[in-house]
């Protein structure tokens, strides 16, 4: 590839991501189907129009994530901060457990690879990710697609992936106030029983299975968790209203979004949808109005297109 060719714009979309999935924690998420699409190109100097979700804080140029990252990795590695000119349609929610954060750094990630000519591999890539987030799932998950589990060993990201049942819809469950992950983790107890800790592997080990083979009778028991819900359910105070609709109505698993503190519920088809939707919506009862954001899941991950430079 010539200088010219990969210096030309680069165009990313990538998927949002719900971590956890219950009892996954920090190890299992999965790729949803709305999206943080950018498109770049070398500039003069920085810029940054957004538009779609938080348009206003995306946009800014002071303390923002992606250009912080992107000038960061190539100052590391030897390579010239080159100002570029960023367009973006986010509609992945900031702050609510949706992975905004994992599709923010990946696109800062591919963008310094882009212009940097660094030539990293998609396992470097998400090892430099996974780094940046503290755990392996959201940023997986938002790269490769579908459903993962992921463990780290030093450095390295290893990676199991499967595509979702293609009839399953998930169905967010977003409060109206975002919540930070620093605050999620500060609830956490500091050590578990052993009956939680076993609870919590009896149940992941049918999530990745439960997945893998359609089989939505396993959810409502494989997203049961004991190591970080119980703590948050006091600040996502829509957690325990729906958790007891798993395995009713078509509901085949409820558990928080990442960190929270959204909620994400999983739904056995289309068809289930609405009625779903009308039993969270009973069961939110006097809370404050929450958006329901229905989709199907994403199978695939960040779509990756340079563009040449006009000559």
């Amino acid at each position: 590839m010539t200088t010219a060719q990969s210096l030309g714009p680069i165009r990313l979309r990538l998927p949002a991501t719900s971590a956890n999935l219950g009892a996954g924690f920090d190890a299992a998420a999965v790729a949803l189907s709305f999206y943080l699409e950018v498109e770049a190109e070398t500039a003069a100097e920085f810029s940054i129009q957004a538009s779609g979700r938080d348009a206003e804080r995306c946009s800014q140029l002071e303390d923002n994530l992606m250009l912080g990252i992107y000038r960061r990795l190539l100052e590391e590695n030897g390579r010239p901060a080159t100002p570029i000119a960023i367009r973006m349609v986010n509609e992945i929610p900031l702050g609510m457990g949706c992975g905004s954060s994992a599709a923010g750094r990946l696109a800062a990630i591919a963008m310094a690879v882009h212009f940097g000519h660094l030539g990293w591999s998609d396992d470097r890539i998400l090892e430099e990710a996974s780094a940046l987030e503290g755990h392996p799932d959201n940023v997986a998950a938002c790269w490769l697609g579908g459903y993962v589990s992921a463990a780290t060993d030093g450095c390295r990201v290893h990676i199991a992936r499967v595509v979702p049942p293609v009839e399953w819809r998930a169905i967010v469950v977003l409060p109206a106030e975002p919540l930070a992950t620093s605050k999620a983790r500060a609830v956490l107890p500091p050590s578990y029983s052993r009956e939680d800790v076993i609870a919590n592997l009896q149940a992941v080990s049918l999530l990745g299975l439960a997945f893998a083979q359609a089989r939505g009778d396993l959810l409502r028991v494989a997203m049961r968790d004991r190591i970080h819900q119980p703590y948050r359910s006091g600040i996502c105070p829509m957690l325990p209203r729906l958790l007891p609709l798993a395995g009713h109505d078509g509901i085949l698993g409820v558990g928080l979004s990442g960190a929270g503190p959204a909620v994400l519920v999983v739904t056995d088809g289309q068809a289930s949808v609405q009625r779903a939707a009308g039993e969270i919506r009973a069961a939110l009862g006097d809370m404050p109005q929450a958006e329901l954001k229905i989709c199907p899941f994403e199978s695939d991950g960040v779509r990756r297109t340079v563009m040449q430079t006009a000559r």
